[in-house]
């Protein structure tokens, strides 16, 4: 009785945890995150309900509160509101706390009656999955026990432990410290690695938070997002039913002025805009650096790229004033630093007509293809044949 009913080689608990474990990711990424917090996709409710009770049972996370906090992190990311920033607690706070970070956001119901709305709200939801999220990862230890024995035991730690540190520590953590940008959102987002099937497609972290109500992780052609796969294979059942995907961009290389197609498709990229931007001034502004080194002008490239990726009033004051004096030094760092400050501007327009829109971006094309700085011109030729 105390070795379970069913014997394994160890091999076979190797499996069984991990196959376990990664329907959890799965149920994490295709129903908490991408069906419930973003409405990236409609799920039939034989999956929809299938997650969550496999939720119940693995975790006892609550579906309205999970969402409430996930959209919340991306209302007021980065900054003191955040429930789980690293650039404002710290990295080992969020990587190795990240489950007291969420469940302290859990316990506020501000969070919950701003962000949690629509979430499911039906009798075994509120008679049961919600009131005793506890009851479900206490079968599943009696379960692994009367299963596999002692073995079992072991196996439900890890499984109690797999999504607190991915989900709550690596992602929440590392996804927004370390890693890749294909885009140059607001924020500090990360992709950790190309190929996402350990932490069911959330490594693609920076793309998510690029295109948040986007079904694909994935973006580039070398990056894989299995929980897409997952989705498609939903969607082929019927079972899924994806509406929304990050867009493609279109380019009309014929094209010599700004229109409102170009508009309209720089505001839609506009964190692939920033991205491209920043690539193609990097070896400009390295230039530029040891220029200024030569000069005794002192300042690393890591603060000179930071300048230059950030709006200048997040930034202290006295950080400020230091930007201000190293940017004065320089005519090119000024011209590509004002440049990126005035195009990021342009969607920010909430005001503005679509004639002035045009207007503006054909000002701010005409002005870099006249600034002297080769790369910059490059861009602009670039950005007009936007379409």
């Amino acid at each position: 009785m105390l070795n379970g009913a069913i014997d394994l080689p160890w091999w076979g608990y190797v499996v069984y945890a991990l196959v376990t474990t990664h329907i959890t990711i799965a149920a994490v990424t295709i129903f908490l995150h991408r069906h419930q917090a973003h409405r990236a996709l409609d799920l039939h409710p034989l999956p929809s309900h299938f997650f969550r009770f496999w939720l119940w049972l693995t975790t006892g996370m609550v579906t309205k509160e999970w969402a409430a906090i996930h959209r919340k992190h991306h209302a007021k990311c980065e900054s003191e509101e955040d429930p789980h920033s690293p650039q404002i607690m710290g990295i080992n706070k969020v990587l190795w706390e990240g489950t007291e970070l969420y469940r302290k956001e859990s316990l506020n119901k501000e969070t919950l009656d701003r962000y949690g709305h629509g979430t499911p709200d039906d009798w075994i939801e509120r008679r049961l999955y919600s009131r005793h999220s506890m009851l479900g990862i206490v079968i599943l230890l009696v379960a692994n026990f009367a299963l596999f024995g002692f073995i079992g035991i072991t196996i439900w730690a890890v499984q109690m432990a797999w999504i607190p540190f991915f989900a709550a520590g690596v992602i929440n953590g590392i996804g927004h410290y370390w890693g890749y940008r294909n885009f140059q959102p607001e924020d500090a987002s990360r992709n950790i690695v190309p190929w996402g099937i350990l932490i069911g497609g959330e490594e693609l972290h920076n793309n998510h938070h690029a295109y948040a109500s986007s079904a694909r992780l994935s973006n580039r052609w070398f990056e894989f997002d299995i929980g897409w796969a997952y989705i498609r294979m939903l969607e082929v059942m019927g079972l899924a039913q994806v509406k929304k995907v990050a867009p493609k961009l279109r380019l009309v290389a014929d094209k010599t002025h700004c229109d409102l197609a170009t508009v309209q498709a720089v505001v839609t990229h506009r964190y692939e805009v920033l991205a491209k931007y920043a690539k193609s001034l990097r070896s400009t502004c390295a230039t530029e650096l040891q220029t200024l080194r030569a000069r005794a002008v002192r300042v690393d490239g890591a603060t000179l790229k930071r300048w230059l990726h950030i709006d200048a009033r997040t930034l202290p004051t006295t950080e400020q004033a230091r930007m201000n004096e190293v940017l004065s030094k320089s005519t090119v760092l000024s011209t590509v630093y004002t440049m990126r400050q005035e195009l990021s501007a342009l969607w920010q327009r909430s005001s503005a007509s679509k004639e002035q829109l045009v207007s503006h971006l054909e000002d701010w094309c005409r002005r870099a293809e006249a600034s002297g700085i080769a790369a910059l011109q490059d861009f602009s030729r670039q950005l007009r044949c936007y379409a």
